[in-house]
């Protein structure tokens, strides 16, 4: 059963990949994945373009461990020198837009779930979600499921992990800063620049310290990636305009991070845009992570941003496939990475359920 799931898995993925679904355009991937529900005779529901399933023999009584990886992609980059979305196998890889981040997680759960769906006596129930805009962060992904699903004690986030196990993903907070100064004609002298200004400012971004280091994530990440000031050669600006990117441990809540920030940065003004992406992590002596190390995977932090985000229960990242090849020119997945990523998914979820 397994090597008939994992063959008609990288059948599906390929479909995947020749099928436009970068972020908020979903609809067609959508489709091709209700298209495997029906035909191995699953009950999905679909809510905008996330489609979710639970096991057959779902006991409310149980605690609910959810699977979930997501069908959309970025737009491809000038790079590339294959079609992105055509799916090409070479030397063993398939090539192809999301074929890493993250279709071969994607594809890989749900043959998993399709495997459990009708096993009886779970010691957990398990709910599905191949879900929407999670490269966008927008709003009809699976942070809009969460109302709507059960309720959910546990979680697997498929992303491209080498099928380590990630027991720590970083949080995010963009603010928009401010500094300011005195506008002025260029040709009079002004001890109040705001260009000038910015120069403190910016060392000082460079140079601060949050207190807190996590023993998984290591220390809060801040930098400075954008800066926006003046409209011509001969005015200084009343005002220069930063972005701030800050990359948060699981030591801190954002919204810690936001008040740290509005108490001790040099700012004029400074205002976080969303406080919604939160760290998120699983204990190390959870059943999940136990089984993970027995089969052999390693534990680490992971410092990109993934759905895990979104939850409050306790989650892993863990997948196929590398994440540095996510959003790279041609895109590819090593097939046996898929059904590797099969087998030990089944595995560890036969050491748990």
């Amino acid at each position: 059963m397994i090597e008939q799931l994992t063959t008609e898995a990288i059948a599906l993925l390929k479909q995947l990949i020749e099928t436009q679904s970068f972020s908020s355009e979903e609809d067609h991937t959508a489709l091709l994945i209700e298209g495997w529900f029906r035909s191995h005779d699953i009950p999905f529901k679909r809510d905008n373009h996330n489609i979710w399933a639970t096991n057959k023999y779902f006991d409310e009584s149980k605690p609910t461990l959810l699977l979930n990886s997501h069908h959309d992609t970025v737009k491809p980059n000038n790079g590339y020198t294959k079609n992105p979305l055509k799916a090409i196998v070479e030397d063993g890889k398939l090539y192809g837009l999301g074929s890493n981040d993250a279709g071969g997680c994607l594809v890989s759960l749900i043959a998993t779930f399709t495997y459990f769906y009708k096993k009886k006596n779970l010691n957990y129930n398990m709910v599905i979600v191949a879900s929407a805009e999670e490269e966008s962060s927008g709003p009809n992904g699976l942070n809009s499921m969460l109302s709507i699903i059960p309720k959910i004690d546990v979680a697997i986030v498929g992303e491209p992990t080498l099928m380590n196990l990630a027991i720590a993903e970083k949080g995010l907070v963009v603010f928009d800063a401010k500094v300011k100064g005195t506008a002025s004609h260029a040709a009079h002298p002004n001890t109040d620049n705001s260009i000038y200004n910015t120069i403190d400012v910016l060392i000082w971004f460079q140079d601060y310290k949050f207190e807190k280091k996590s023993p998984v994530l290591g220390d809060v990440k801040m930098t400075v990636t954008q800066i926006n000031a003046g409209k011509q050669h001969n005015a200084v600006p009343s005002e220069v305009e930063l972005v701030v990117d800050v990359r948060v441990n699981d030591k801190y809540t954002n919204q810690e991070i936001a008040d740290i920030l509005k108490t001790k940065s040099p700012c004029s003004t400074i205002e976080a845009r969303s406080l919604r992406l939160n760290s998120s992590s699983i204990p190390i002596h959870h059943d999940l992570v136990k089984a993970g190390i027995s089969l052999g995977r390693e534990t680490y932090g992971s410092p990109t941003l993934s759905d895990q985000s979104v939850l409050t229960c306790p989650s892993l990242k863990l997948g196929p496939g590398d994440s540095i090849r996510s959003h790279t020119a041609d895109e590819f997945i090593y097939l046996t990475e898929i059904e590797e990523g099969i087998d030990l998914y089944i595995k560890l979820l036969e050491n748990v359920l």
